[in-house]
């Protein structure tokens, strides 16, 4: 039985000629991620911005202003509507009430409950969350400090498992991967929570793990063909890894799209990032992170052991004193 292939194992494809289009592109994508998050922000969950979260699930869809109006009469604050995966799926949010006692809380939940179950017959409560400000403020600044601690220590690993060159296009890479993931929840305003703070840690590991892979056959490479041009090289490289990246990425994008259909809205924002996440991680660890070392400077000699480069100065000058 012949095993499946995606990729032939005669592919050459010219990646690195690509890569002033692959770097504007990125730019773009980045840039136009940035100002999403700036001008739309973070659709954030009770998780960051804290207070009362209340999901309900109607018989058939409803107005959300003609919801809000009622919710907001019965006096328990101003309330903020989301549609939550469905249309008959709405995400109601409240402030927290001015007491902190878990009976006022209770309050609140069961006057709403019961006044929208008067006026929707046929309503559910499927879930609700509580989270205050002051610890709303820490998972906001815990959530920060692990994404960026996981950048920083990924990029010394490869500065000192490697080159300076590869740390630094490997904190390109995945800063990139970031940002356009938080990009695409600014634009689709899906509820960013502490799930989704999770989904963008595993993308920084699929991600570095992807470029490990790449780049330490780029090192045994360079070691083996030394006289090679650096572009010719670095596509020899993705070209053999390619199969690899590829049935890698193709499987959990299988995985993923199962839970993304059948594993309810609960975790649908987690499975999107990660989708998006493994595209887009794989597209940097190709076209970006390997061609970026180019630019950087690496060559043949970057991996040249320091004794062999000296024995060859040795026999050169010796050669040049020779007599004929």
């Amino acid at each position: 039985m012949r095993l499946l292939k995606l990729v032939p194992d005669n592919t050459n494809i010219g990646f690195v000629k690509l890569r002033w289009i692959a770097f504007s592109f990125t730019l773009v994508l980045t840039i136009a991620s940035l100002a999403l998050i700036g001008m739309r922000g973070l659709n954030l969950g009770v998780d960051f911005v804290g207070g009362l979260m209340i999901e309900t699930e109607f018989q058939k869809p409803v107005s959300l202003d003609e919801l809000r109006g009622k919710v907001n009469q019965l006096g328990v604050g101003e309330s903020s509507l989301q549609q939550f995966g469905q249309a008959n799926v709405v995400s109601i949010r409240l402030p927290l009430p001015e007491s902190t006692d878990e009976g006022a809380t209770n309050a609140v939940v069961k006057k709403v409950q019961t006044a929208l179950s008067a006026e929707y017959p046929g309503v559910q409560f499927r879930r609700t969350d509580t989270v205050s400000g002051k610890v709303s403020g820490e998972l906001i600044r815990t959530g920060v400090i692990a994404v960026v601690l996981s950048i920083v220590g990924i990029a010394l690993f490869s500065w000192f498992r490697f080159e300076w060159q590869f740390g630094v296009s490997t904190a390109v890479a995945i800063v990139h991967d970031v940002i356009v993931t938080m990009g695409f929840f600014a634009l689709t305003q899906i509820e960013f929570d502490l799930s989704i703070v999770a989904a963008v840690l595993t993308i920084v590991g699929y991600s570095i793990n992807d470029k490990i892979v790449i780049d330490d056959r780029i090192r045994e490479n360079l070691r083996k063909y030394r006289q090679m041009d650096m572009r010719t090289l670095v596509d020899l490289s993705v070209n053999e890894t390619l199969p690899r990246t590829v049935m890698t990425s193709l499987t959990l994008l299988i995985a993923l799209g199962a839970l993304l259909i059948f594993g309810g809205d609960v975790i649908r924002g987690f499975t999107a990032a990660m989708m998006l996440g493994i595209l887009v991680g794989t597209y940097s660890s190709i076209y970006v992170s390997s061609s970026l070392l180019i630019s950087l400077g690496v060559t043949a000699q970057s991996f040249a052991p320091k004794a062999a480069g000296n024995a060859e100065r040795v026999t050169k000058r010796d050669n040049e004193g020779a007599v004929p």
